[in-house]
């Protein structure tokens, strides 16, 4: 065999591979226990909110969002057919 073919069976092997690789790693279960580990870590994490304050600074964000959309130009519509 020539050094040619060998490069050729290589390279159709890795192909084969990396187009089977979801399906193999299904079979072995590492996505399984990267979900589990996952998991795991997030269970000790608790949500923190503020007690009367976190209000407050909601309303004062959705205010400043809505008077930054007030604020945006907005272009005029234009006729389509009479750019063609």
């Amino acid at each position: 065999m020539g050094v040619l073919a060998i490069v050729l069976i290589a390279c159709a092997a890795v192909l084969v591979i990396g187009a089977e690789w979801p399906r193999l790693a299904a079979r072995t279960g590492a996505a399984k226990r990267v979900r589990r580990k996952r998991t795991r870590r997030k269970s000790g994490l608790t949500l923190v909110e503020g007690e009367g304050e976190g209000n407050d600074d909601r309303d004062d964000f959705e205010r400043s969002v809505e008077r930054d959309l007030e604020n945006l130009p907005v272009l005029p519509e234009r006729d389509d057919h009479l750019s063609r």
